[in-house]
């Protein structure tokens, strides 16, 4: 079977390529893939080439598919695997494997999400990473990964009590929690996530120096709905701010906050960080930096004497998947709010390229559809009647992405 990939041959060298792809073997599934989320780690990947660390040395030779976000169809199914999944199911996928750095996406020749239709290695199935999936739209498969992410996150945070040597795992319930530089696409799902997950602080203050960003932010997932979950929810702009930590420990009253998670890898806002923790406090350094000599100051006296600890997540396990998939059936969090642009395959070397120059959140590709990245803002302004009504469909929504767009787009769209 033919499938069309974009692959990585080298530093920013992204080609979309039609190649024949093998004939799968009894360990392997033949995947049809709807779609897949862009994520910064491709950005990273691209901007790395062979020098990530997840990505092959050969890639001039034997190029990988990029993309690890990805949610679709089986179409043929290995003999090992036939007891357990059939071809027709929809499927989303756990792409951190446990004992390897090898993942769908960085590592290989045949598997990666940015793809028409790709071959799923035997160790996907082997660590129980393919995940049956009855959801209402793909997209939400796409980004059961993310959530995943920070679901994990939540789940390693961690806190101790004096005397003793055993840890208890989690954010504290009822505590105080920040999130620095926390409406991009993952604070959003850090705030949805806390909000309605079982296990909720009493007080969570997100921070951004973007007022047009926190204003949105406050409109998809407010301040009311918070309340109704038992949580005080602030949206502060530190821009203008002379001292921003006093004006986070104002919400505590000076005491602090217990968890805090930092999604963005500027030293001055680690720092800021550090500063605001509460005694016992952990801060999570969630989001990952592309020099691998970033580098910013922390009090050790408080490490010391306040028990402060660190913390760094690097993506979810399956138990993370499987929650973010539950809760999403559910109802009880919608990734939607990430989603700010949609593409075409064709569209993905530039985006992934550019990524941290593009303005906005979430950028989903419909990997078997052919049409540039477009924003959601921009659908109704188009002359096309088709993404004119894709973008009444969106403004019906309360400006976001929806099962009810996905289904038009992928009836209509060329």
């Amino acid at each position: 079977m033919k499938t069309k990939a974009v692959r990585l041959y080298g530093v920013n060298d992204l080609r979309v390529e039609e190649f024949e792809l093998p004939a799968i073997k009894d360990d392997e599934i033949l995947a049809k893939i709807t779609t897949n989320s862009v994520c910064m780690s491709d950005h990273k990947a691209a901007d790395q080439g062979a020098a990530h660390k997840r990505v092959p040395n050969d890639i001039a030779q034997n190029p990988i598919i990029i993309g690890h976000e990805f949610c679709g169809e089986i179409v043929e199914v290995g003999r090992k695997w036939q007891d357990k999944f059939k071809a027709g199911q929809k499927f989303s996928i756990q792409p951190a494997s446990k004992n390897t750095m090898a993942a769908p996406g960085y590592s290989y020749h045949y598997c990666g999400g940015q793809a028409t239709y790709c071959i799923l290695p035997a160790r996907t199935m082997e660590e129980d990473c393919l995940l049956a999936y009855d959801g209402d739209a793909f997209f939400k498969g796409s980004l059961a990964e993310p959530v995943s992410c920070i679901v994990g996150t939540y789940h390693a945070q961690y806190h101790t009590h004096q005397g003793s040597y055993v840890h208890d795992m989690g954010i504290v319930e009822g505590g105080n929690m920040a999130i620095i530089a926390g409406v991009g696409p993952m604070g959003l799902g850090a705030i949805d996530y806390g909000i309605h997950c079982d296990r909720k602080p009493a007080l969570m203050v997100v921070t951004d120096i973007d007022e047009a960003r926190l204003k949105r932010a406050a409109s998809l997932i407010t301040v009311e709905d918070a309340a109704k979950n038992g949580v005080k929810l602030v949206y502060l702009n530190t821009k203008d701010v002379a001292d921003p930590v006093e004006a986070l420990l104002y919400y505590t009253g000076g005491k602090g906050y217990n968890d805090v998670l930092v999604m963005a890898p500027v030293a001055p806002l680690v720092e800021q960080a550090d500063a605001i923790l509460a005694q016992d406090g952990c801060l999570n350094f969630f989001a990952g930096p592309n020099k691998t000599d970033f580098a910013a100051k922390l009090n050790f006296y408080n490490v010391h004497y306040a028990a402060h600890h660190i913390v760094g997540t690097s993506g979810g396990n399956t138990d993370d998947m499987r929650e973010s998939l539950k809760m999403m059936s559910e109802g009880k969090i919608n990734p939607a709010v990430m989603v700010t642009h949609i593409g075409g395959i064709e569209a993905v070397p530039q985006t992934v390229v550019d990524l941290p120059s593009i303005p906005g959140g979430k950028k989903l590709i419909y990997t078997h559809k052919h049409f540039p990245l477009t924003a959601l803002a921009d659908l109704s302004s188009s002359e096309d009647p088709v993404f004119k009504e894709l973008g009444r469909i969106v403004e019906a929504h309360n400006g976001l992405w929806s099962a009810e767009a996905e289904k038009y787009l992928l009836e209509n769209v060329k």
